[in-house]
């Protein structure tokens, strides 16, 4: 049998052999196409170089490209375990050309890759071309003798559009494709390619031909391209199930592996009644896990929030098999096991996939019970076979995070649907809201305007890499929200060129003066907007006008504090990285003249030793004192070197890269670079420029993030000062120093608590014999048969309360005690009733009763004891006169 692994490895030698650069997968979050979502085909990392945008040094390609349809137009998730091929992730090989050959190489390479390479029987295949493509009609009849009616034309749509016609989009490179087929036979229902039962099982396409041969402009025409490219696309997971004997993807041998881990996982059968829910667990898993991979981390917007709705689908379905505890962690390493050799990156983030599954399904169980209860609650007021309201279906979404489809999957085993129309109203009544809501951000100038000036000016050079003053003409004034010819006061400057950096990337703005023959302004934030640099300034000498000439100036000191510890947010970076793996990547900074904050993928707090490691290899390489170097590359040499990019940043043909540190990592032009990134923002000479580090704190950002805040240069000096002079006074106060301080500590911090446990024994003591300021006696009067203890005590904690609740029934045998402990005015109460009674009076009862008195709410426990409090003690005696009259009926 053919492995899924043996078949990507046939596809990709074969195509080496015909002299063809084999490309690995570009990650799931493109690069290179800010309108997609996730990677969703092979060609998508390859777009600049099919519009011509990008050249590279080959001219033929391979790849299998992992891919994600998930979200946006292209979205499987609610098909996917009721299917036999819809996933969430899949595989994509392709072969490409780029104006290199055509349509006579690519059909020819397409016949014997799947006949002879991947053994599959001839008369078991047809192929479709675009109705006029007679070129690739009469290829086919040459290379494949195919008779004509297994080639069919496929014209257009009746709804628009063609099944064999390809477009990047309204205009641009498209043409034909042509699609083969494979026919399973007549035991499953369908029909071939153009039918009307072209719906069915019998007849699956594997792999699609694009032949990019046409540019499409606006007024519908088209020519001819100078470069005719080639784009094919061939489901692995398709051919993988024909060559194995079958038409189900999930019966293949990497996804059945999948659900038999799963199924001994969960202690159930894999082709019992959960099977669904095993084949959409085993689908989940792979995307999941290959997102985080790429970076991607749960969240409650963007790429998170599709990744969390496909991981919460996945547990809700765990749920279902009845399985108590988080799963999905636990089959992460039957993927790997699979996989991992194919796509290194998932070996790599291996812990990370597994603590963010686990973290993730731990928090989510918390809620699902609640939620599915609601859900319950909901129908259970329905009619027969009504559809779940819109409302409810938010509600559930808005309260528990229950994304729609999740809901809309959970109804289906029920036979039920969503109202759609009602969710969609709800939330957009809740967006009306939020914007009603919202209070503006005080801007004074309309986005449109920066716009406008890059459109009539052109965009700001950024001098500031290499001066911290220059000279720069005025181009544009703007005050109360409209471009102005002169300004006094409040005014956001626009030049031709600044030394000024525009905040970006963590780093925040400088911030400086401006001078004119007319006026000086004092420099307060600057910031982009459209490639345009804004420096909000105020107006404190004289008028600034447009079209002066001025000197504009960077506080110098700010800006160094601010280099040095963006710079220590580099090295910090790489020492995270090698402390605790290489799934640490930057999710967010703030790089201040006064500290430095890094957020970074990490799924748990960091410990003493780890954090000392961290703080000591930052500093070490402080004190190597090594030049920082900054150098212009393009992004694939700069990732050739080993440099880190920013995750979810979009760079150019040209990236600043810089590096620091020595070391020997193998990274870097000769291999002795410790940190190296791609980063546009200002840093210093030397590493020794920085001058210290030290950490000051580690905490949780968000789930499966980790945020780190640390000091540099004489802030760092005067923190560690700070700590050296805390504990020097504290040394004194014990007489102690060092070791013996900590002992000395340790010591008193005993003595202190056995000390509070003697007095809490004291105080109890009192309050069971009546002393002094205890209310006046201990003894129970008669309230309807039952002997009744009240109490108000002074000076005991309202926590020491049930214990001499539980003295007191032992000493009176049978009846009620209410014990009110007063303290800075407020009130806690408890009450307790012996065993005998409870089945006729309940403590809970006699609290609920005394609370309002005090003026709280509520209370609480069991019938046998029970708590309560409020803010009013002055009101005890009414407390208990209450409680009275619940014994009294």
């Amino acid at each position: 049998m053919q492995t899924l692994n043996d078949i990507r490895s046939t596809f990709l030698s074969y195509f080496k052999r015909q002299g063809h650069e084999v490309v690995a997968s570009s990650p799931l979050v493109p690069r290179n196409d800010p309108t997609l979502m996730f990677a969703n085909s092979g060609m998508v990392q390859f777009k600049n170089l099919f519009t011509g945008v990008e050249t590279r040094d080959y001219t033929r390609a391979t790849t299998a490209q992992k891919c994600v349809r998930a979200g946006g137009k292209h979205n499987d998730l609610d098909n996917v375990g009721y299917t036999a091929r819809h996933h969430t992730f899949f595989e994509m090989l392709g072969n490409f050309s780029f104006g290199d050959y055509f349509k006579s190489d690519a059909i020819p390479f397409a016949w014997e890759l799947v006949t002879k390479e991947l053994g599959i029987p001839k008369d078991k295949l047809l192929v479709t071309v675009y109705k006029t493509d007679d070129e690739a009609a009469a290829i086919w009849k040459k290379v494949a003798g195919l008779s004509d009616d297994r080639i069919i034309r496929i014209g257009d749509k009746p709804e628009g559009g063609s099944d064999n016609f390809w477009q990047m989009g309204p205009t641009g490179p498209c043409g034909p494709c042509t699609e083969i087929f494979f026919d399973h036979g007549d035991k499953f229902w369908g029909g071939p390619p153009g039918s009307p039962e072209e719906d069915g099982d019998r007849f699956i396409e594997i792999w699609n031909l694009v032949f990019m041969q046409n540019e499409q402009f606006e007024d519908g025409s088209m020519r001819a391209l100078e470069a005719q490219s080639i784009d094919t696309g061939m489901g692995i997971e398709r051919v993988a199930a024909l060559l194995q004997g079958t038409n189900d993807n999930y019966a293949t041998d990497l996804m059945r592996s999948l659900i038999e881990a799963s199924a001994h996982a969960s202690s159930t059968d894999p082709d019992g009644p959960g099977k669904t829910h095993h084949r959409v667990i085993a689908d989940h898993l792979r995307s999941t896990s290959f997102l985080i991979a790429d970076g991607v981390m749960p969240a409650n917007d963007g790429r998170g929030y599709v990744l969390r709705r496909i991981m919460r689908r996945a547990m809700r379905h765990a749920h279902q098999l009845g399985v108590q505890d988080p799963l999905m962690h636990r089959l992460v390493p039957a993927l790997v096991t699979q996989m991992g050799a194919a796509y290194p990156e998932l070996r790599q983030a291996q812990s990370l996939i597994e603590e963010t599954l686990l973290l993730e399904e731990t928090r989510f169980r918390q809620t699902l019970d609640r939620g599915l209860k609601l859900l319950d609650d909901e129908l259970t007021r329905l009619p027969d076979g009504a559809n779940l309201p819109g409302e409810a279906a938010f509600k559930l979404y808005d309260t528990f995070g229950f994304p729609l489809d999740l809901t809309q999957d959970a109804l289906r085993e029920k036979g039920r649907a969503v109202d759609t129309a009602g969710f969609d109203a709800a939330m957009s009544e809740q967006k009306a809201k939020a914007r009603a809501a919202w209070s503006g951000s005080g801007e004074a100038a309309d986005s449109r305007i920066w716009f406008e000036i890059a459109d009539d000016y052109g965009t700001t050079e950024f001098l500031g890499y290499d001066t911290e003053k220059a000279e720069a003409q005025i181009l544009a004034l703007v005050a109360e929200g409209g471009l102005t010819d002169s300004a006094t006061g409040a005014v956001q400057i626009v030049v031709n060129q600044t030394p000024f950096y525009g905040e970006s990337g963590g780093q925040v703005g400088d911030t400086g003066t401006i001078v004119t023959e007319t006026g000086k302004a004092r420099i307060t934030d600057t910031k982009k907007a459209a490639g345009v640099f804004i420096h909000f300034a105020e107006v404190t000498e004289g008028t600034l006008s447009r079209g002066q000439s001025a000197v504009l100036e960077v506080d110098h000191d700010r800006r160094g504090m601010i280099r040095a510890n963006h710079s220590a947010t580099h090295l910090l970076h790489e020492a995270l990285r090698e402390a605790l793996g290489d799934h640490v990547a930057q999710r967010g900074s703030l790089n201040a003249p006064d500290r430095l904050r890094f957020d970074f993928s990490h799924a748990k707090a960091l410990s003493a030793e780890e954090l000392a490691q961290v703080e000591r290899e930052v500093n070490a390489f402080i004190r190597q004192n090594t030049p920082v170097e900054t150098r212009i590359m393009t992004p694939d040499d700069a990732r050739g070197i080993g440099a880190q990019a920013l995750f979810g940043e979009k760079y150019g043909d040209e990236v600043r890269v810089v590096s620091m540190g020595r070391k020997d990592t193998g990274k870097g032009q000769d291999g002795q670079t410790w940190s190296i990134e791609l980063c546009g923002g200002t840093h210093v000479g030397r590493t020794g420029d920085i001058g210290a580090f030290a950490l000051t704190s580690e905490t949780a950002s968000s789930a499966g993030v980790r945020r780190i805040e640390a000091l540099t240069g004489q802030a760092a000096l005067a923190e560690l000062r700070g700590r050296d002079q805390s504990l020097a006074a504290i040394e004194g106060m014990l007489k102690a120093t060092g070791a013996g301080a900590v002992d000395r500590v340790r010591a008193l911090l005993d003595e202190r608590r056995a000390l509070g446990n003697e007095v809490a024994q004291l105080r109890r003591e009192l309050a069971m014999s009546g002393g002094a300021g205890q209310g006046g006696g201990a003894e129970p009067d008669v309230v309807n048969g039952v002997k009744f203890l009240a109490q108000v005590l002074s000076g005991v904690s309202g926590k020491d309360l049930p214990a001499l609740i539980d003295e007191h029934k032992a000493r009176i045998g049978s009846g009620a005690v209410l014990l009110i402990a007063e303290s800075d005015g407020k009130a806690a109460v408890a009450a307790g009733v012996t065993p005998d009674l409870t089945a006729t009076l309940s403590a809970v009862d006699l609290v609920r009763a005394a609370v309002p008195a005090l003026g709280g709410k509520g209370g609480g426990g069991r019938a046998d004891m029970a708590q309560g409090g409020g803010p009013d003690a002055a009101n005890a005696d009414q407390a208990i006169a209450a409680a009275r009259t619940v014994i009294g009926g």
